[in-house]
């Protein structure tokens, strides 16, 4: 994890700089959504940290207009892919089209498909097949496209916004879990408090558009990652997210008995590398030079519900990811 040797290391400053763009950032995308606060920081802290976000919930919640709106506020390229289950991976990544000069020769060349843009909306993922999803893994762990012998590099800052309805709604696949950890988090999206479904319903009578202004550029969202990196992490902070993470792992010695009994898989090394990422972004969001605990403990929900898998007891006893990382995170609050 990150390391500094003293607070000299780090430019307060920039952090402050920092702190005030990204509260723009979410002042601008708050004039078309309503509410949403955590969702709205979850996807920017995935951003910033420049991994991928995997949104739940019901249809209706402004998961697209979220993205849509945030490439207008950054002047990001944007594309969307509507998942169905007749989706085929050739309309994702692209494919070899057939071109005819004006000598009438015949010449193979690589169509972009959709993916090679700043901001992917990967709608509904889970109604495609998961061979379709499966498409999106390579661009999605290294940011590159392989069309027969050819490897195409995707540009930076590239982050895939895939929403999903509930798992039990009819028409759905599963996303495989190897997918699944591909997403640096999964943030669940929930219905509008009755004061924000008043302001959604009065925005909705109005004719006029909202304008927004850009905000940020790509080489201003690459100088927030660096900036990013320049966050102090304690020893005891990283001692922390090493033992969340072990404490999802059932049969480690940091597994509470809630772990041991109700869970088949815990998170993977993976879990923890993203803790450390999402983490310092979470402190530059706040204006703070320095990573703590309550940092990891409000990422750790979007960051590990995802990489757990329940077992059968877990199931049939009415646990789900959510209460379990409560009991865990509850568990080493006593502790500490």
């Amino acid at each position: 994890m990150n390391r500094a040797p003293d607070f000299l290391t780090t430019d307060v400053s920039a952090i402050d700089r920092a702190a005030a763009e990204l509260t723009r950032v979410r002042d601008e995308i708050g004039k078309v959504i309503i509410g949403q606060r955590d969702v709205i920081d979850g996807v920017l802290i995935c951003l910033v940290a420049g991994g991928h976000v995997l949104l739940e919930g019901v249809p209706g919640l402004g998961k697209t207009t979220l993205l849509r709106t945030l490439s207008r506020v950054l002047d990001l390229r944007y594309s969307r892919i509507q998942f169905t289950p007749d989706l085929m991976p050739g309309d994702i990544v692209g494919s070899m089209v057939m071109e005819t000069d004006d000598h009438g020769h015949k010449s193979l060349r690589f169509q972009p498909g959709p993916v090679f843009a700043n901001l992917v909306l990967a709608d509904e993922i889970n109604r495609a097949t998961p061979k379709t999803q499966s498409a999106l893994l390579e661009a999605m762990q290294e940011r590159t496209v392989t069309n027969g012998t050819f490897t195409y590099s995707l540009e930076a800052p590239f982050l895939v916004m895939a929403t999903q309805n509930p798992i039990e709604m009819e028409g759905t696949y599963p996303l495989p879990e190897a997918q699944l950890d591909r997403f640096l988090m999964k943030i669940l999206v929930t219905y509008p408090s009755r004061e924000d479904l008043s302001r959604i319903v009065e925005l909705t009578t109005r004719r006029e558009e909202a304008e927004l202004d850009q905000i940020l550029d790509r080489n201003q969202i690459a100088e927030l990652k660096q900036v990013c990196r320049e966050v102090i992490v304690a020893p005891h902070v990283q001692d922390f997210a090493i033992e969340l993470v072990m404490a999802t792992q059932p049969g480690t010695p940091k597994a509470p008995e809630i772990t041991n009994r109700y869970v088949r898989y815990g998170s993977s090394p993976r879990g923890a590398q993203a803790l450390n990422e999402c983490g310092p972004v979470r402190a530059q969001m706040q204006g703070r030079a320095h990573l703590s605990i309550d940092d990891l403990k409000a990422v750790a929900p979007g960051v590990l519900r995802h990489r757990i898998i329940l077992s059968f007891d877990g199931h049939a006893d009415g646990q789900n990811n959510e209460t379990l990382l409560r009991s865990i995170l509850d568990h080493l609050g006593s502790r500490s």
